[in-house]
């Protein structure tokens, strides 16, 4: 694997700058594939990682960008928890390791670089000096991955009964209606509360 300082340089550069977060992204993502003895996960290491992130922050793309972990590839799986967390899991040996950053970092960073006034520049400093142990919390996990959550599972593709669009990877749910009718809906079908848009023609857009 290539050095911090490198790994970090390459994370700036794909995120579009450099910050607190790119540096926890980064040590968290060195430590795992460390402690799963993942040497080189860009590179013929590259097919061994599946990788939980549970923000959607800048340390995620320094995740990503250490692991090689892609959603496009299944490999990077999003858990909207809001938690600066990511779950690393070795496929060969089904080993998985746990990494959250401990809420004391920050009183830390002000301890450690008292002279330093902008809390962001503090943190970043801090963050690449403060040990492991200081800046994470490590838990060996279980994990179950079943084939359809698997990189490269080929699954069958369904219609959405109601609105018609196709569904990838089995995210339908199955209901009875009335009449006793089975039917197959995607999931923002199955739930209204879960779509994030609204048609033009439901609200008072539909009139401008």
């Amino acid at each position: 694997m290539e050095s911090f300082e490198d790994l970090l340089g390459m994370a700036e550069q794909a995120h579009g700058h450099m910050c607190a977060g790119q540096v926890l992204g980064v040590r968290m993502a060195m430590l795992g594939c460390r402690q799963l003895g993942v040497e080189d996960p860009r590179g013929a290491d590259r097919k061994k990682l599946v990788t939980f992130v549970e923000i959607d922050r800048c340390a995620t793309d320094a995740i990503g960008m250490v692991t090689n972990c892609k959603l496009g590839r299944r490999a990077l799986k999003f858990r909207d928890w809001g938690k600066m967390a990511a779950t690393f899991v070795h496929l060969e040996s089904g080993k998985a390791i746990r990494i959250v950053a401990l809420e004391n970092s920050r009183e830390l960073a002000a301890q450690r670089f008292p002279e330093i006034q902008e809390k962001s520049k503090q943190q970043l400093a801090a963050y690449r000096e403060l040990s492991d142990a200081e800046l994470f919390q490590e838990q060996w996990v279980t994990v179950e991955l079943p084939p359809q959550e698997m990189p490269g599972y080929k699954g069958a593709r369904m219609t959405c009964d109601e609105c018609g669009e196709g569904v990838n990877f089995d995210r339908f749910v199955e209901r009875v209606i009335p009449g006793g009718t089975t039917v197959r809906l995607c999931l923002s079908c199955s739930e209204p509360g879960l779509k994030y848009w609204r048609s033009r023609d439901q609200g008072p857009e539909a009139r401008e």
